[in-house]
């Protein structure tokens, strides 16, 4: 047996032996606190009842307990003297009786029936001493108990032992090496040994090539470092992944490890940050210390920006004790020194939010290396969904490239859940293979939610709404924008949408024109455009169009300059790249001049009004077309396809 065993085996022998000393020790005491005669009990209301009626003689008052004596016909009997009373219901703590008076309340020994001595429950009563001195009872408090040395004893010495024992036990069957003082210390990170990483590797990851052929060099480096040490070539030894949310950066890390067959450290950053400071850098230390014995090896931090936040961003008292600023010291300190000798440890690490992180962090020598991980392209978009499918089964008539087109913006988690909707949906509809009906309806059912067909309209609001999403399909079909209107649907949908317009993207955009911009504007406000001149009024139906309308004009004005008047200024600055898809919220804006912003007010103004005239006469000028179709869809509730195109075809507009 080796010497930690051994003192292991001794620890825990010695936290037994304590265990057992405590036992036993309590028992006995139970026994001796426990020896004490029996009285019978009233209730506190029933023992006033006597005092009123001056059926008491004698009373001793405790912290707990009232012992009394009831009077005699013929003579009282008097109570011993006051250390020679004992209290039962206080024997627990601290007996008011001698081992003497036992004898006078034991009706075996003594002339007295136990009925003549009473107790009740003592009750915070400051009327009790009135209640008493006025019916003629005497009465006194009760002398401090004797032996209260033993209690005290007990109370300081047992608690200490117990928690001193039990802190012992847990620290030697917590911590994995035995040795540690605090096992809080310990990191808390997975380790994937050879043969469980190998089981990913970068066949599993599609739709994200250039972040693949960036990370190959690592692999290669992880296999074969002689080829790069030979030249003098240091490879990076941090790789910071940044991308929006389900792109793949964690599935990524894992096929890293899984192609170079190295062992593989995976643990959240916020798992380093507890309550005690301190924890978290100890817990760096560890982890390093771990990944240093099974080198060549990787470590991959998820979420980094949990503890590498700037510490000049306020989120951080600077020369203060906070424990996610040490844990980030802590991490700095290891990143910039750990690769000793021929121990090759290599730190990947992902993010969401790269413009909150420290410059320390990002700076040459520590993470040398930001790959992108965005969304996918058309051509990504269908391989992840080839991918995926290879999973499930799918009739011949399923074209995943009309599903890819049909889900710009798309990310690999988002492909994947679409995936297992559309699978989700033919088997409650018990079919044995997958639709391309069923791709359409996951498409709409994450973009717009489930449908509610449970919720009633009237027929007037059923109305409004089939006017209002018509108007939106008219002016979709004169202005196209890259995309066409593939679905006119008035059933409810998700939380608030009394209906909806499925404007599909023939291609994907990534730069857009001012002219464009405005045709965004100007179908979002065709629902409310059609309202007026139908109805003569409006509703708050479009108050989701009205937010999206301002902000895409708020956008041409400050950030885009797409503004006249402004001219070629930007007046909405931003911290950094958003990934998170939160419309810019971290964006401010410059500090302006009163008559700058009345101009900005004035222009953004401008923007959405001509574009409100230029929907209203679109509507104006398919007038019939707008109640053609808004019947029909009152009939049919939705129209799609080959029915729906034929109709907007003969949508006509010369301004």
């Amino acid at each position: 047996m080796g010497i930690n065993n051994q003192k292991k085996t001794f620890r825990l022998s010695l936290v037994g032996n304590f265990l057992l000393l405590l036992t036993g020790a309590g028992f006995i005491t139970y026994l001796y606190l426990s020896k004490s005669s029996e009285l019978p009990v009233v209730p506190y209301s029933e023992f006033l009842h006597q005092v009123e009626k001056g059926q008491v003689s004698q009373a001793m008052i405790g912290d707990r307990i009232i012992v009394y004596q009831l009077k005699k016909s013929n003579e009282d009997i008097l109570l011993p003297p006051p250390s020679e009373l004992q209290s039962p219901q206080q024997s627990s703590n601290n007996p008011f009786y001698s081992s003497e008076s036992s004898k006078l309340l034991n009706p075996q020994t003594s002339n007295n029936t136990q009925s003549d001595l009473l107790s009740t429950v003592a009750v915070e009563d400051p009327q009790l001493s009135e209640k008493l001195t006025k019916k003629g009872v005497v009465f006194e408090a009760a002398p401090p108990p004797k032996n209260s040395w033993l209690n005290s004893l007990l109370a300081w010495i047992v608690p200490p032992i117990i928690f001193v024992a039990a802190f012992q036990f847990l620290n030697e069957y917590n911590g994995r090496d035995g040795g540690r003082s605090l096992a809080f210390s310990k990191s808390k990170a997975k380790v994937y040994v050879e043969g469980e990483s190998a089981k990913i590797t970068f066949a599993d990851v599609v739709g994200v090539e250039e972040a693949k052929t960036e990370l190959q060099e690592i692999v290669e480096f992880l296999q074969s470092p002689d080829r790069f040490t030979k030249i003098g070539a240091r490879i990076p030894r941090g790789v910071l992944l940044i991308g929006p949310p389900g792109t793949g950066k964690t599935l990524l890390a894992k096929a890293v490890a899984g192609e170079a067959r190295v062992p593989f450290f995976s643990i959240s950053a916020s798992e380093f940050v507890e309550l005690f400071v301190g924890t978290g850098a100890a817990r760096v230390r560890d982890l390093f210390e771990e990944a240093k014995k099974q080198a060549p090896c990787i470590i991959f931090i998820d979420e980094l920006d949990a503890i590498g936040k700037s510490r000049s961003s306020g989120n951080f008292y600077s020369g203060g004790n906070d424990e996610r600023e040490q844990t980030l010291n802590q991490l700095l300190t290891e990143m910039d020194g750990f690769n000793a000798g021929d121990s090759t440890v290599i730190v990947l690490a992902a993010t969401n939010r790269p413009e909150t992180l420290d410059s320390a962090l990002l700076r040459p020598g520590r993470f040398d290396r930001q790959v992108l991980v965005d969304r996918p392209d058309l051509l990504g978009r269908q391989l992840i969904l080839e991918h995926y499918a290879k999973k499930v089964i799918l009739t011949e008539e399923v074209n995943l490239k009309k599903v890819a087109t049909r889900t710009p913006g798309f990310a690999a988690a988002d492909l994947a859940n679409l995936v297992n909707e559309a699978a989700l949906l033919a088997a409650r509809s018990k079919r044995e293979a997958i639709q391309q009906a069923d791709f359409n309806e996951a498409i709409e059912r994450i973009i717009g939610g489930l449908e509610k067909r449970s919720r009633v309209l009237s027929d007037r609001e059923k109305k409004i709404v089939a006017y209002h999403e018509v108007g939106h399909a008219l002016i979709g079909a004169v202005m196209p924008g890259g995309g066409k209107v593939a679905k006119i649907s008035i059933v409810p949908r998700g939380i608030s949408a009394l209906g909806y317009t499925l404007k599909m993207p023939t291609e994907d955009r990534f730069l857009m024109n001012e002219e464009e911009f405005k045709e965004q504007i100007c179908m979002l406000l065709g629902g409310r455009s059609a309202e007026e001149i139908v109805f003569s009024t409006v509703t708050n139906g479009a108050s989701d169009d009205l937010q999206r309308a301002t902000t895409i004009a708020e956008k041409m004005v400050l950030s885009y300059g797409m503004s006249k008047i402004i001219g070629p200024l930007a007046y909405q600055k931003s911290d950094g790249t958003n990934f998170l898809g939160d419309n810019g919220s971290n964006a401010t804006n410059r500090v302006v001049s009163e008559e700058t912003a009345r101009a900005i007010d004035y222009e953004v103004k401008q923007i959405v009004e001509q574009e409100h005239q230029r929907a209203i006469a679109i509507i104006q000028s398919n007038r019939e077309m707008l109640e053609i179709i808004a019947n029909r869809l009152l009939n049919t509730e939705v129209i799609e396809g080959e029915e729906l195109q034929s109709l907007l075809d003969q949508v006509k507009f010369d301004g």
